[in-house]
């Protein structure tokens, strides 16, 4: 398989793993495996909304062969509209920020215009989405355009570049540690993210805020050391599971892979609702960006 269906299966499987526990405070809960039901009262496999719009990218970038966010807007709007990129035929748990976003282009705002630009849209809802344009060699102002659709704040588009550069970089076998020593702090929200390793638990925040969210992500990958460990510690931390999963697992499963003793475990794969048709979507992916 290719580092394309390691990365967005990581999405899949991290935001499948939190499903069953969003909103639940932490500590109230130990997640030791893949279950479900719980939240959505939905079967084990279940993915949201992460998923749905990050495959939704997936499809737009695999179809078209580059980075255009009226198509990709299309699809997002075929998410929440006509329930497509679904596990099963329904759309649940969107936030508020993308469907009013999505909600402005069915009006007929230019897609780019779309986004929360406050600093109350902040939420993770661009983050959990955005890391299949780090298979691309998009720049910073594609980023910041594609984050825009649905959360134009530059806190949000300032964590999607963040996230794709520690992509990129994981991607060509470089270290965590030392793609945090030389990530520039951009933003002063942003000066816990190089030394976040040496912050304990309670001081990790996992809710929806974009930057809890990328903190809490990097912050469980330096404390694990297989795909199997660090999702079942991001997932344990509570609150927005499904993005923490999510988003993390992204990261994870570029470095793990899939398999072995130490990626994404095979008998996770197995149960993702649509797991054949994320596989061959990926293919198209990796094919046409040759990856």
């Amino acid at each position: 398989m290719s580092k394309v269906y390691d990365g967005i299966m990581g999405v899949v499987v991290g935001d499948a793993l939190g499903v069953p526990y969003e909103f639940q405070a932490r500590d109230r809960f130990h997640a030791t495996d893949m279950s479900g039901y719980g939240t959505f009262n939905l079967p084990p496999g279940s993915w949201s909304d992460d998923s749905s719009m990050t495959l939704a990218t997936v499809e737009s970038l695999a179809r078209t062969g580059k980075v255009d966010t009226y198509d990709i807007m299309r699809n997002f709007s075929l998410w929440l509209t006509n329930h497509y990129f679904t596990p099963y035929e329904k759309t649940f748990d969107v936030g508020r920020t993308t469907y009013e976003a999505i909600n402005r282009y069915l009006d007929g705002i230019e897609p780019e215009k779309c986004g929360g630009a406050f600093v109350w849209n902040n939420g993770n809802g661009s983050l959990m989405r955005i890391l299949p344009l780090a298979f691309t060699d998009c720049d910073d102002t594609v980023i910041d355009r594609v984050s825009s659709l649905t959360h134009a704040h530059e806190t949000s588009k300032t964590a999607c570049r963040i996230y794709i550069r520690i992509a990129r970089q994981l991607l060509q076998g470089f270290n965590l540690r030392e793609v945090l020593k030389n990530i520039p702090v951009e933003r002063m929200e942003f000066e816990r993210l190089p030394e976040i390793e040496k912050y304990p638990r309670e001081r990790i925040e996992s809710n929806g805020y974009v930057l809890d969210t990328l903190e809490s992500a990097i912050w469980c990958l330096l404390h694990s050391s297989s795909y199997r460990e660090c999702l079942l510690l991001a997932v344990n931390l509570g609150s927005d599971t499904d993005t923490t999963g999510a988003v993390v697992g992204g990261l994870a499963g570029i470095i793990y892979g899939t398999g072995g003793e130490k990626g994404i475990p095979e008998e996770w794969i197995q149960q993702i609702a649509k797991h054949e048709w994320i596989g061959e979507l990926c293919g198209q992916f990796a094919e046409k960006f040759g990856k």
